[in-house]
């Protein structure tokens, strides 16, 4: 039987054909399996996919959390990584940059019971970074698929309209949306505290609302930036406030994944706790 090398225009092999009517294997949870063979799909940014098997799930958004199996092998075929060898997907929140752009880029276009190939270009992988199994600048190939999306509640930013806006002596402003009688938070407390923490562009940058879980951290100890130190020191349980944060009392110059260097940072923020 004739053996026919898919994407030999690419200059590798990623699959063998063993029947010639043009089918083509891929492995899932580590069976191997006959698939019609797809096309490859080539996006503006670079990335190179093919879709094996279409699911009948839905499809992930940003801030979405996804659980993805996947097998991770380099043009070689050298494998360096396999959720399938661990017994557990890799879960993580589409388009928040926790991952790669290859994928951030790939996963949005699948739904879940899709299986398919992701080529990932050095620019959407790690570049010219040298990780342990990892050369620097190598193209990465993914075969991936997605078995969960969890839907993540969209945080909708505190309307300030028509309140007073608190200049601090430190550079901090600060919006207070409502009062409470709750308790205050005194030195050394651990608090807990939701926040959807946006650019000056309006860019959400990061959300505990969207995961469903408060931040906890204790109180002016500098596990967070100073301007969360201060402001959130200004609040009684079941108040929300919205933080202005100049880069003095954020990240200063530092890029800081989806924040760029020297950003003033929004935080709409709730103090839920205080022990």
């Amino acid at each position: 039987m004739k053996k026919i090398t898919l994407l030999a225009v690419f200059g590798w092999m990623l699959m063998v054909a063993t029947k010639c009517n043009d089918k083509a294997a891929t492995a899932e949870g580590g069976k191997t399996e006959t698939k019609a063979a797809n096309d490859t799909i080539t996006t503006a940014s670079g990335l190179k996919y093919i879709i094996w098997k279409k699911g009948t799930g839905e499809k992930a958004e940003s801030g979405d959390k996804v659980s993805v199996h996947y097998a991770g092998r380099l043009l070689n075929g050298t494998p360096f990584d396999n959720s399938y060898d661990r017994g557990q997907p890799f879960a993580f929140p589409l388009g928040q940059q926790r991952v790669i752009k290859g994928w951030d880029e790939g996963i949005a276009y699948m739904n879940v019971g899709d299986s398919a190939t992701l080529i990932v270009p050095a620019n959407l992988g790690y570049g010219s970074i040298e990780r342990p199994t990892i050369p620097a600048n190598s193209t990465l190939i993914f075969d991936v698929q997605v078995m969960d999306v969890k839907k993540t509640v969209k945080p909708v930013a505190f309307d300030v309209a028509g309140k007073d806006t608190i200049y601090s002596g430190t550079g901090l402003k600060y919006i207070r949306m409502n009062k409470t009688e709750g308790a205050s938070v005194t030195a050394g407390a651990t608090v807990a505290v939701h926040y959807t923490g946006y650019l000056l562009d309006g860019t959400v940058f990061d959300s505990s609302v969207a995961r469903g879980e408060p931040i906890s951290f204790p109180i002016g100890q500098s596990r967070v930036i100073k301007g969360w130190d201060e402001g959130i020191a200004y609040l009684k349980v079941g108040e929300k406030a919205r933080l202005i944060i100049p880069p003095s009392l954020g990240y200063g110059s530092r890029d800081m994944g989806p924040i760029p260097a020297n950003s003033t940072l929004v935080f709409d923020v709730e103090l839920v706790e205080v022990k």
